[in-house]
């Protein structure tokens, strides 16, 4: 293919994602295939010779769309949003071409600044304290993960350096192996499950703090449990705070768990995978209130900033804490200024060595919408929650099951377990809507999330209708 056919075939293609994207309320919402389908559908290897672009495409539409979950349809309210734009898909485009590879600053400049403006950008849309920016030469920044998994594994290992050193300091009888053996991480019952699958890969114990009647770590239960692990002769090292739990989009209160990490010297590390993009908004900016005692905080504006995937954006108060964990000198990456304290070599802060032009897509949305464009997406989709809410409030069958703050409605049939899974089996047989399950306090519960950057009212009405009439004929079984 050469650039003539390129920009004839780009057409083709831009094409066909608009009229995808446009038309994706008539497709299914969830695939109707078995396990296995697609390798029947293919030969049993590449071929020798090459094909036309119009036949792939063709086979695009026969053999990969019927195994797609249209996560954009707007009848998908299952797990939380995944971002997508316009902006942000053609800023990908753009990636794609000029396709540098930004580990280092010398790698690709713009690549490296970029990044690190956008970062301060974002940190000021959400007003995040000064000490998390990069600019007039702060000691912190940020830098865009590929997800809030990484993220988390990342500060996690920074925080287990750090633990170590300042146990052998304090200690010199102690062997690295000793204190390994006794480093303990916290995080939230409601965690996401990358806290665990985190340490697990650092090697170190885990605990789960027990939450509140609303979802929450609250200052005397990590109190409780850290006196309990210090008094057997652990070392409480790091603790990972949720705001916007995978379950129920619960809040840990940081005001009462900070402080406590400070004064304990353990690492505390915000998830806000999901809620995060909320805090552009002034009126939720207050879930974040305490993020000033955390040494590290995430979300993905590939959930729910029209960004789309993979930008995971995490911001450190000291860099240095992470190039002190990850950074190595091979000849072969050296360059003339990466000394000289003026640049950011963004391998230092990651695990992989190679990286896109991410930015990109965040320059390119922000630049498009707005931040009050991107505001007003937020509230509609938060609005959209709350419709949802109410109208489940009306029947007094079904109750709500967590707080409705953000975009998520836990809600069930009154009843057994067993209810709720025989009429999620129902939305799932229907194939209408897409919808999945957690379990709050034993509780077999099912989770709606607007998820669509097209979901509109009517598109809430029609589930909660379609939901209404399977309960219907489930309580008439």
């Amino acid at each position: 293919m050469d650039a003539t056919e390129f920009r004839k075939r780009g057409r083709e293609m831009v094409d066909y994602i608009a009229d995808y994207l446009e038309n994706i309320e008539t497709r299914p919402v969830y695939p109707d295939v078995e396990p296995g389908y697609l390798r029947a559908l293919i030969p049993d290897s590449a071929p020798e010779e090459p094909e036309r672009f119009e036949d792939v495409l063709k086979d695009v539409e026969k053999i990969i769309m019927p195994g797609v979950t249209h996560w954009h349809n707007p009848y998908f309210f299952a797990y939380f949003p995944t971002a997508n734009s316009f902006p942000a898909l053609l800023a990908d485009m753009l990636s794609g071409g000029i396709a540098c590879i930004g580990f280092s600053w010398a790698a690709s400049p713009a690549c490296t600044e970029l990044e690190t403006v956008m970062l301060d950008w974002l940190g000021k849309m959400i007003n995040l304290p000064l000490q998390f920016l990069a600019e007039n030469g702060g000691m912190g920044g940020g830098v865009i993960q590929g997800t809030a998994s990484e993220a988390t594994l990342v500060a996690m290992l920074a925080a287990r350096t750090k633990a170590i050193h300042h146990a052998l300091s304090e200690n010199k009888e102690l062997t690295q192996g000793d204190i390994m053996g006794r480093l303990v991480a916290y995080t939230s019952d409601q965690a996401h499950s990358s806290v665990e699958k985190a340490s697990l890969i650092a090697g170190v114990k885990i605990k789960e703090v027990p939450t509140d009647d609303s979802f929450a770590v609250r200052g005397s239960a990590l109190r409780k449990v850290l006196e309990e692990d210090k008094a057997a002769g652990l070392i409480p090292f790091f603790f990972c705070a949720t705001l916007g739990s995978t379950p129920c989009c619960s809040f840990d209160k940081l005001l009462e768990v900070g402080p406590i990490c400070n004064k304990e010297n353990i690492w505390m590390h915000i998830d806000a995978a999901y809620a995060g993009s909320s805090f552009i908004c002034p009126e939720f900016r207050y879930l974040l209130n305490g993020v000033e005692f955390a040494d590290s905080f995430n979300f993905n504006p590939h959930k729910w900033l029209l960004v789309n995937f993979d930008c995971s954006v995490m911001w450190v108060k000291k860099r240095s804490d992470l190039t002190s964990t990850f950074k190595i000198h091979p000849v072969y990456l050296k360059h003339d200024h990466e000394e000289s304290g003026l640049i950011t070599d963004y391998r230092h802060w990651q695990i992989p060595l190679g990286r896109r032009f991410r930015s990109l897509k965040l320059w390119f949305v922000f630049r498009m919408y707005g931040v009050k464009g991107l505001q007003d997406y937020i509230r509609k989709h938060v609005r959209l929650a709350h419709e949802f809410k109410d109208l489940v409030l009306q029947d007094d069958r079904f109750e709500i099951c967590a707080d409705v703050i953000l975009g998520l409605v836990c809600f069930r049939l009154k009843g057994t377990n067993e209810l709720n899974e025989a009429l999620l089996q129902r939305i799932k047989d229907a194939k209408k809507i897409h919808l999945v399950t957690c379990y709050l306090r034993e509780k077999y519960v099912l989770r709606f999330a607007i998820c669509a950057r097209t979901v509109e009212s009517a598109h809430v009405h029609f589930a909660w209708k379609h939901i209404t009439q399977l309960a219907n004929e489930l309580l008439k079984a």
